[in-house]
């Protein structure tokens, strides 16, 4: 069953770590259970079950990639557009995401490759982290 396993790939941003199970990967990355995760989604259609995108920023969302976006609920998002990273969501249609480190930490690939319970290769550096809006009702702000 995929819902419960950890998967260390290539995102569409870095080499992170993928699940749909937040309370593993909060163990793993020894971080505060209250803080929320990035949710990648595959697509548009699956964004839409989680969060109303408001209006006036339907287009940018749309177009948009290697960007999060914090909806007015106050959960973050990416639709991911990566093929290699989409081999994996199109599978779970969804999973959190978060960067395959300790909580504050460098990256440190033997803790990666023992945290995880599935590696999925070529595993890349690549340090450029998302672009991240704040959208709310009638404003967008640059958090990142």
């Amino acid at each position: 069953m995929l819902k419960n396993k950890v998967f260390l790939t290539q995102t569409d941003t870095t080499i992170g770590f993928v699940s749909q199970n937040a309370d593993k990967l909060t163990a793993i990355k020894q971080r505060p259970p209250h803080k929320h995760y990035i949710k990648a989604v595959n697509s548009l259609q699956t964004l839409q079950r989680f969060s109303r995108v408001p209006t006036a920023y339907k287009n940018k969302v749309r177009r948009a990639k290697k960007t999060t976006f914090i909806m007015p609920n106050g959960h973050s998002y990416r639709v991911i557009k990566d093929k290699h990273h989409l081999l994996l969501l199109n599978r779970l249609t969804w999973a959190y995401t978060t960067s395959a480190n300790l909580s504050s930490k460098a990256y440190d690939e033997t803790f990666a490759k023992e945290m995880a319970d599935i590696i999925i290769e070529p595993l890349q550096a690549n340090t450029q982290a998302s672009t991240i809006y704040q959208l709310g009702r009638h404003s967008i702000k640059r958090i990142r």
